[in-house]
């Protein structure tokens, strides 16, 4: 079981959440904290997502996002888990990613992702039609080739990514409807949110593998498997560390808003109706918690499973201190250099 987890990559995707009492700007700050926490724990990636028009959550553009994780660390790499393309000109996305492998060369990631807008108003309001999700294969394309540096962008009609062109940063898909088939496609790695239905993942990466087509970016397959995951000293403070995203998630499918985190002891004694509950259970499904024996166990059956090359954890608590020490434990799982150093934190208590 350890040797599984330790022949993978552990990284980290941020969504820049808002709780309650915070303002943006708080909850912006605190994600470069935390990505100089992680760095420091040994992780290798820290990823940014984008949610676009969405209230409670800051994490609105993730390439601005990521230039001041960045600066404000020294190792790790940082990229986007991901750009949600169809909202976005191919030409900006490579330019913008450009500015940022040349600032900071060897440590940009560029994350992309086919979804579109939050609800159909902000979809409106970012240009981005019904149909802009199915342009998704024929955008990525466009994006990868104002990175080859055989195109000059000189005579009429060329246009140059500047500067982006010649540049090497590693493009990864998010395996959002045709996701997996535009990456094989396109020889780039795959990103796989882990499901609550565990059977539909094998085959879904299974087919992925089978029509990679080698590129220049990459020769062979590459699957990173994002993971909603909590560990604390019981499996009952681990459960508690993921009610406040999980509620947010539920309240958004009935009121459309994702709603600033609360503490997880008020959300739980407050009175449900049935489809509450339900969408509250479906969003903490498929989530890994528990103490470090039975987390490191349950993420080494994912990975051996699904036969994952990197693992990307996504948590977000209430407070700073829960998830902080959760990180701490996963990084002793993965046996990262900085997870061997920290001692146990005390136990949060679900916050």
């Amino acid at each position: 079981m350890a040797a599984r987890l330790r022949s993978v990559r552990w990284s980290v995707l941020d969504r820049a959440l808002i709780r309650r009492g915070q303002s943006p700007a708080d909850a912006l700050r605190q994600t470069v904290r935390f990505a100089r926490e992680v760095e420091a724990l040994g992780y290798g990636r820290f990823w940014l997502a984008e949610h676009r028009g969405v209230p409670g959550v800051a994490g609105a553009a993730p390439t601005v996002l990521a230039a001041a994780v960045a600066s404000a660390t020294t190792r790790i790499r940082v990229g986007t888990g991901g750009v949600m393309l169809p909202n976005h000109r191919p030409l900006v996305v490579a330019e913008q990613f450009g500015v940022l492998e040349s600032l900071f060369p060897g440590r940009i990631d560029m994350g992309l992702g086919r979804s579109v807008g939050f609800t159909g108003a902000v979809g409106e309001a970012l240009g981005a039609g019904k149909d802009a999700a199915d342009r998704f294969g024929a955008q990525v394309a466009e994006l990868l080739h104002y990175f080859d540096d055989d195109d000059d962008g000189e005579g009429e009609g060329r246009v140059a990514a500047v500067p982006a062109r010649g540049l090497r940063v590693p493009a990864f898909v998010l395996a959002v409807g045709a996701g997996g088939a535009i990456a094989a496609a396109h020889g780039l790695p795959l990103v796989m949110a882990h499901l609550s239905d565990e059977d539909r993942m094998p085959a879904a990466i299974d087919g992925y593998r089978a029509a990679f087509r080698p590129s220049a970016r990459n020769e062979r397959p590459y699957v990173v498997l994002a993971v909603n995951a909590a560990v604390a000293e019981t499996a009952e403070e681990a459960a508690l560390l993921q009610v406040p995203e999980a509620w947010a998630t539920a309240w958004s499918r009935t009121r459309g808003v994702f709603s600033p985190l609360e503490p997880p002891e008020e959300i739980l004694a407050r009175p449900m109706t049935a489809r509450e509950r339900r969408l509250f259970a479906e969003a903490r499904s498929g989530h890994v918690y528990g103490g470090e024996a039975e987390t490191a166990a349950r993420l080494a059956r994912l990975a051996e499973r699904t036969g994952a090359d990197e693992i990307l954890l996504t948590l977000t608590a209430h407070g700073d201190a829960g998830r902080l020490d959760s990180y701490r434990r996963l990084a002793r799982i993965a046996g990262l250099p900085g997870g061997a150093r920290a001692a146990p934190a005390p136990a949060a208590r679900g916050r």
